[in-house]
């Protein structure tokens, strides 16, 4: 069984997305086996289902989930400043709105000098930092908490605890990977403040790039039934495109 299931991701890794059919008649066993093994393989994080079929996870260094903010605020920065500015036209004058700490989130700052009198959480030095910088009226709130220094952000029950005393119009939050099965996923073990964030906001928008799709990592941070709105560039697939938006999810591309 292992073996099978060896070269069953070797298969997926070589010919991409294939049918259910194809790998039965591939490995030369049944629909019913193969089925089998891809919800194991799921389960593990080396394959992502989709309708009918199935394809390898992509393959990520384990160096990405080490990178510190600012290495990652130089990776695909022209995206995420256009995934960040479609992001701050859906905020409104008033608005109170949570970031959670990521680099697509930081590009959000500078496009929120044209709004007036927010009111903005968020667990991330950095933003906070360029809050600072900006010739605004707009409300800052910390929740205090452990520092970490990799990420420039606090985490911990003392954070956690702080988002639940508050009710949010929107959270915009980034992702280590998106399973359109479970949802928004992270590497980071910290990730309980950002289900704080979650649970403290009326509504939830994503805002990552489309590589990230298909992309599965360890920790759910968002459930896929709780996101409002995807926000991504044009080169997502038609079907990751088209799931989303059978979900009920708004998508807007950049």
């Amino acid at each position: 069984m292992n073996k099978r299931r060896e070269r069953l991701v070797n298969y997926l890794k070589e010919n991409g997305k294939t049918s259910v059919n194809e790998l039965a008649s591939a490995l030369a066993t049944s629909g019913a086996t193969i089925r089998s093994d891809l919800r194991s393989l799921e389960e593990k994080g080396e394959i992502v289902r989709r309708y009918g079929s199935a394809e390898a996870c992509s393959v990520i260094p384990a160096t990405v989930e080490d990178r510190t903010m600012d290495e990652k605020k130089t990776i695909n920065l022209d995206i995420k400043v256009r995934i960040a500015k479609k992001a701050v036209e859906l905020i409104n004058d008033g608005d109170s709105i949570i970031l959670d700490c990521g680099s697509t989130t930081l590009q959000m700052i500078p496009e929120l000098e044209s709004i007036r009198s927010l009111t903005l959480m968020t667990n991330s030095m950095d933003i906070v930092n360029a809050m600072a910088d900006l010739h605004s009226d707009h409300t800052v709130i910390m929740p205090g908490g452990t520092f970490r220094k990799k990420s420039a952000s606090f985490h911990g029950s003392l954070a956690e605890q702080a988002f639940t005393h508050f009710s949010f119009d929107k959270l915009f939050i980034g992702a280590d990977g998106f399973d359109l099965v479970q949802g928004c996923t992270t590497y980071n073990e910290a990730y309980q403040v950002s289900q704080a964030m979650c649970r403290s906001a009326k509504k939830v928008i994503m805002v990552l790039d489309s590589s990230k799709f298909g992309r599965k990592s360890p920790n759910v941070v968002v459930p896929i039934e709780r996101i409002d709105v995807v926000i991504t560039d044009s080169n997502i697939s038609a079907e990751d495109l088209h799931a989303l938006e059978d979900k009920g999810i708004t998508v807007y591309q950049v």
